[in-house]
């Protein structure tokens, strides 16, 4: 198995989505240029969009240490975006992260990491709000707040 190709096709929410993943498995050319342990394949993601007669294409490219058909290494990569996307698409319009202008030295870091903090205490609440309303309760009530410390 020196090259395997999976293609996908969805149609929803008006817009028609292909996705071919290519996985290439000869890579000692590669290899021979960086020496990356480990290295076993390159996989190539070509997307392409139709939404309103309108066409997006775009192709990603990744390096594996796996040794995969392209019909499960497809599956993985779209789950890990999914998760990604998920989790910044909440960070984004909960917690506003697109607009923080913290930028000084280990200032950003703290402040993604309290804010995951915050949001995993929120998640895990029993109350039945949305994320964003528990945000502003636990702003305005400090028995709210302090349950969602002691969960």
């Amino acid at each position: 198995m020196k090259i395997s190709r999976h293609e996908t096709v969805d149609g929803d929410h008006g817009r028609i989505e292909t996705r071919t993943c290519t996985v290439i498995h000869d890579v000692s050319w590669l290899q021979e240029r960086h020496d990356w342990p480990g290295l076993k394949g390159v996989v190539m993601v070509e997307s392409k969009r139709e939404i309103n007669g309108k066409i997006e294409q775009e192709t990603r490219l990744y390096i594996t240490s796996l040794v995969l058909l392209a019909c499960l290494v497809a599956p993985m990569i779209r789950a890990h975006w999914m998760v990604e996307n998920g989790l910044h698409w909440v960070m984004d319009m909960i917690f506003r992260d697109d607009e923080c202008r913290v930028r000084t030295e280990n200032a950003p870091a703290n402040f993604t990491t309290l804010k995951h903090m915050a949001h995993n205490l929120m998640r895990r609440a029993p109350a039945k709000h949305s994320l964003r309303a528990k945000r502003k309760i636990a702003a305005w009530d400090d028995d709210f707040l302090a349950s969602l410390i002691a969960a």
